[in-house]
């Protein structure tokens, strides 16, 4: 394994340029911190199975659902979807990589064009495009975790598109997770304006019931995960289950027999208590335990029912770094 650079020596994609982290500069006007007017993605690339190379999980359609993000905020992305995914791989190179690891591309509102007033706003504001790469392995619990339902009310779509990842929307997210760890937990639930479950803080929920799984459908105020998505997948295939997009209230999150939470970040967590109530008998879940076992062999291009997920870095042929 190559010893990676330190992380003001990471090699970062910013404006157009490969450039050393600790070159980036952002100005103090940035409209984007001001005002929370950004976008950005999660994407995670794994050590495939067989040894020698990286495989980044879903990267077209990381950037295709970065784009549309950016249309909601009036953003202009200037690369293609095609070309960003290039982009992610020569980073993953530069930055030599060779184990699991973290991408994150931001698109955000730079600068007042001239002419345009001062104030709160989308047009007449200039974009800045930023994607940074650093190693990240397996954070999450295997034998599960514990959560709270949160006193904090998921943000409505219908005030802040929940489809699209806004940077200013995870300030309602870390206000849950405040309060849950605050509380001793380990993460929040979150439910949406109508008192039905959401998802946690930044992962979507699945609960299993008689053999049933069920998650929050698109009008609860979610956003649409690809690892949900992946979930989704692997369940037909396993088990030929097909998973009910419905309203979930919260006491069936006490009765269930398994609650999972799935994120690009977390990927696949046992959840084994809820404000203080076992869940199932306290461990991780037949269905739970079989789903996580299905996604960390597609991730790393072991099962060939999902290699068309990952895109190959091509590590063996490496970018030299300027």
């Amino acid at each position: 394994m190559s010893p990676a650079p330190a992380p003001h020596d990471r090699w970062v994609f910013h404006q157009g340029e490969f450039v050393r982290a600790k070159d980036v500069g952002l100005g103090p006007g940035t409209q984007g911190l001001h005002y929370g007017t950004g976008v950005f993605e999660g994407i995670r690339s794994y050590t495939a199975a067989e040894g020698g190379e990286s495989l980044v999980f879903k990267a077209r359609e990381h950037y295709e659902r970065l784009h549309a993000s950016c249309r909601l905020l009036r953003l202009d992305l200037p690369y293609s979807t095609g070309e960003l995914v290039d982009v992610t791989r020569e980073l993953i190179v530069r930055n030599q990589l060779d184990r699991d690891a973290y991408i994150r591309p931001v698109v955000y509102k730079l600068a007042l064009e001239p002419g345009t007033p001062f104030g709160v706003r989308l047009s007449g504001v200039s974009t800045a495009v930023t994607i940074l790469a650093l190693p990240m392995g397996d954070y999450s619990k295997p034998e599960g975790i514990r959560c709270g339902v949160s006193s904090w009310r998921r943000v409505p779509d219908a005030s802040l598109p929940a489809r699209a990842k806004i940077t200013g929307a995870y300030a309602n997210n870390a206000l849950a997770v405040d309060e849950a760890t605050a509380a001793g937990y380990d993460d929040a639930i979150m439910l949406n304006q109508r008192g039905a479950v959401a998802e946690a803080s930044t992962a979507n929920v699945f609960v299993v019931r008689s053999g049933h799984v069920a998650t929050p459908g698109p009008d609860s105020d979610i956003l649409l995960g690809l690892t949900r998505a992946a979930v989704m997948r692997i369940l037909a295939d396993e088990a030929d289950i097909t998973v009910g997009e419905r309203t979930i209230p919260r006491s069936e999150l006490y009765t269930a027999d398994e609650v999972f939470l799935t994120g690009t970040g977390c990927q696949i967590v046992p959840v084994v208590e809820i404000d203080g109530r076992r869940i199932g008998d306290g461990t991780p879940g037949p269905i739970t335990t079989r789903v996580r076992e299905v996604y960390r062999q597609a991730v790393r291009g072991a099962d060939p029912r999902y290699r068309h997920w990952n895109t190959p870095v091509g590590l063996k042929s490496q970018v030299t770094a300027a």
